[in-house]
């Protein structure tokens, strides 16, 4: 663990913050090695339905890797993939998770900062928030993996367009790419990421958690039912929030939904 990573409850919402603000948290290889480990311990808490990742204080979600590091952990080829690494394992567990995961976007979303708010399920930001993929600036190459979140969101060739230029893009134009899923003014960002996030804690969590796994197949590749994913759905049947689900609508009032 490291003080860089703040991790909140607030019911069934945890919240993991990037805690660097004097650097506009720019993401230390000490935060990406933590990442894994901590996520995973959220994923297995009955008490946690949803994650919400943010950055501390007002200017930056995150500003990108820690370049102040790279001469350090990414001086030669071999340093570098020992990095490169960390990065995606910590990239992997955030788009691992069975919980649904919200980047909360203010401000900078650059570079590595980037990288973690596509491997989350879902984006909100405001009107403020800036967004780059800058490997073309440092004279780096992207990964396949991120590369692929970016394409699934933008398509192919506006994938190009940002990762050959580099260039920041604007909050309005980003959310036009599909990089964003919801807009919002700055004053209302946190109020209206955590009211999604609380309907989703209302919901039955076995739908929502398996919904997110069909949707992962979808983007996989998978375009027919297997054994697996008829199992899955199923299975719903026999659960005790889809019976509660039944007697909640049949009396006319909101479901009590119990499994986590």
């Amino acid at each position: 663990m490291t003080d860089d990573l703040l991790v909140e409850h607030r019911g069934g919402i945890a919240t993991l913050t990037l805690n660097r603000p004097e650097s506009h948290n720019a993401i230390n290889i000490g935060m990406y090695q933590a990442i894994p480990e901590l996520v995973a311990g959220l994923d297995k808490d009955p008490d946690v339905k949803v994650i919400v990742v943010r950055g501390a204080g007002e200017r930056s979600f995150a500003s990108g890797a820690d370049i102040t590091e790279f001469e350090r952990e990414r001086g030669s080829a071999a340093a570098a993939r020992n990095y490169n690494e960390k990065v995606a394992a910590a990239e992997q567990a955030l788009e691992g998770l069975a919980k649904p995961t919200i980047a909360m976007i203010h401000g900078y979303c650059i570079g590595g900062g980037a990288g973690l708010a596509l491997a989350c399920d879902l984006r909100f930001a405001d009107t403020r928030a800036r967004f780059a993929i800058t490997p073309a600036k440092l004279g780096l190459v992207y990964s396949l993996e991120s590369t692929k979140r970016v394409v699934d969101l933008a398509g192919p060739s506006r994938a190009k367009w940002i990762l050959m230029s580099g260039q920041q893009i604007q909050a309005q134009r980003a959310y036009e790419l599909g990089l964003f899923d919801e807009l919002v003014d700055p004053e209302e960002l946190e109020s209206f990421t955590y009211e999604f996030a609380e309907v989703i804690t209302t919901r039955a969590q076995f739908s929502v958690r398996m919904g997110k796994e069909m949707v992962r197949r979808v983007v996989g590749g998978q375009v027919d039912d297997d054994e697996e994913t008829i199992d899955i759905r199923n299975s719903s049947f026999d659960t005790e929030d889809y019976a509660e689900g039944v007697r909640a609508f049949l009396a006319k009032r909101s479901p009590e939904f119990r499994w986590s």
